[in-house]
């Protein structure tokens, strides 16, 4: 079997793999938000709604039939890229997060590039000299950023920029109509707090990859050869790094849709957040159930992502899989 026939079957076995996860993820999704408390046609018609007017609208919105039937609806209909309508106020649930989804990814993508830029930087200065200052400074800091929460990262860097500096706004505040990229301003405190964990994160990860490789035979018997420092980081160190350190962004690239909730809140960022937020306060279950899925959906792709990603670039793992 040739090296991208392999890597074909391997891609499809992953690939199904993933839709089943995202299949089982999707059931609890659904199960969660059908015991939240709260009754969606009742918050819709308001107070004055009798007894008879909710019944009438369960059977409207069809929310009196079997919950394995109104699942296999919804999920058939996702997976066709139909998220359904929402039980308040009847809108299709992709008109209703289609403008927040893309705020979020703004951010998420943003803050994706700048995380591979520092953590590829950071990872590789503190791994090709393991133990020495700079590895503790750059070390010490990672490790500290990671274990602050990201909201007390948030308010710190509210604090700061916003209360004692006055050079940024505290929240993420728009003008009703315009663009977030018509403000950059506003998207500065958000991106730091959420890529200084991120970057944080995966330079240990980018530091880890680069000390193994380091260690790697190959690698040795090329510093043993004679071979100048920098071609041997160019030619054998990072190409060996290169599929763990793929693994770590692919990961990153589906944690960080999931990751933006806490700082959307922080800073009041018009993103997914605000709209889950509201669908659990107004027991909206298709929007809670649409929105899920989608973050259920980042996050298994990130994986799967990461898995492919690897074993593209690093042949061991296509034998190892």
């Amino acid at each position: 079997m040739t090296s991208a026939v392999r890597l074909a079957a391997l891609a499809v076995r992953r690939l199904g793999g993933a839709l089943a996860t995202l299949l089982v993820g999707s059931f609890v999704l659904f199960a969660a938000a059908e015991v939240l408390p709260g009754d969606a046609a009742a918050a819709a018609l308001g107070g004055s709604a009798t007894p008879a007017d909710v019944a009438r609208m369960h059977a409207e919105l069809g929310l009196d039939r079997p919950v394995l039937v109104r699942y296999g609806d919804w999920i058939g209909a996702a997976f066709s890229g139909d998220l359904g309508h929402s039980l308040v106020d009847r809108r299709p649930v992709a008109e209703i997060i289609s403008g927040p989804l893309a705020d979020t990814l703004l951010l998420a993508g943003v803050c994706a590039l700048l995380t591979v830029v520092l953590a590829l930087t950071v990872g590789i200065a503190a791994g090709l000299r393991p133990g020495g200052l700079l590895d503790r400074l750059l070390s010490g800091g990672a490790v500290t950023l990671v274990s602050v929460p990201q909201f007390v990262t948030a308010g710190i860097l509210t604090l700061v920029f916003s209360s004692w500096l006055g050079v940024l706004p505290a929240v993420s505040l728009v003008p009703f109509g315009e663009p977030l990229l018509a403000h950059p301003e506003a998207l500065v405190l958000p991106v730091a707090a959420l890529t200084l964990f991120s970057a944080s994160w995966a330079s240990r990860m980018v530091r880890a990859a680069v000390v193994d490789a380091a260690a790697a035979p190959h690698v040795e018997a090329a510093r043993l050869a004679g071979l100048s420092p920098a071609r041997v980081v160019l030619r054998h160190l990072l190409p060996t790094a290169a599929g763990p350190c793929a693994q770590v962004f692919g990961w990153l690239a589906g944690t960080l849709v999931g990751g933006t909730a806490v700082v959307e809140k922080v800073f009041n960022y018009p993103g997914l957040s605000r709209e889950l937020v509201a669908a659990v306060q107004h027991h909206d279950a298709a929007v809670l159930e649409g929105i899920g899925l989608l973050m259920a959906a980042a996050v298994v792709g990130g994986l799967l992502l990461a898995d492919l990603l690897a074993m593209a670039v690093d042949p061991r793992m296509r034998t190892a899989t």
